[in-house]
């Protein structure tokens, strides 16, 4: 095949940042209580919204790392199927036409996991496709780091001043998109 064929033209990319909330574990047997997100270049584009939990389970770890209410989620949170509506819309308004919506996330199979299961639950697709970029091991091929080394612990004092992320849906994903550009950065000057 030849380098111009249309097939391996790579479409520009917009980098979306988000971090969910949720009861516990996995969206099999927990709810998807919270999604933040915005785009990595543009923190100020930006999406978040809290849902109505689809099921009693609860992780009492979860559940105090986030401090959302169950209860409170139970009566004020946007039903998952209306939720995942909002943030489809949201990232067809963020992705400019031609490019292509790229998930981004700090430990993106945790975040990613949830996100799919809900989209594919209550659109019957995923307006990601079906991959994620992982920022741990961005930073991981980046540095040549073990994967023990890809913590908040060691990545916040690098990239984010030492602070710690908040266990807001939308705060974190702002946090993670600074990340991953200044990670980009030192790529780009390394390469240089």
């Amino acid at each position: 095949m030849r380098q111009d064929d249309p097939v391996h033209i790579a479409r520009p990319e917009t980098f979306i940042s988000i971090d969910v909330e949720t009861a516990g574990p996995n969206p099999e047997e927990y709810s998807l209580l919270s999604i933040g997100a915005c785009v990595v270049d543009d923190p100020d584009m930006a999406f978040y919204v809290e849902l109505k939990p689809v099921s009693e389970a609860v992780d009492a770890e979860a559940i105090a790392v986030s401090g959302l209410s169950i209860e409170r989620l139970s009566v004020e949170g946007v039903e998952p199927a209306e939720a995942m509506r909002r943030f489809d819309e949201w990232i067809a308004d963020a992705t400019p036409p031609g490019r292509t919506p790229v998930f981004t996330a700090f430990n993106a199979p945790f975040d990613w996991m949830f996100v799919d299961t809900y989209f594919r639950r209550h659109l019957g697709r995923n307006p990601f496709g079906h991959s994620a970029l992982d920022i741990k091991a961005y930073y991981m091929g980046l540095a040549g780091s073990s994967w023990a080394d890809t913590s908040m612990r060691v990545l916040s004092p690098l990239y984010l001043d030492g602070r710690d992320l908040s266990h807001n849906a939308l705060g974190d994903a702002r946090d993670q998109a600074e990340m991953f550009r200044r990670m980009r950065g030192t790529a780009r000057r390394g390469s240089e």
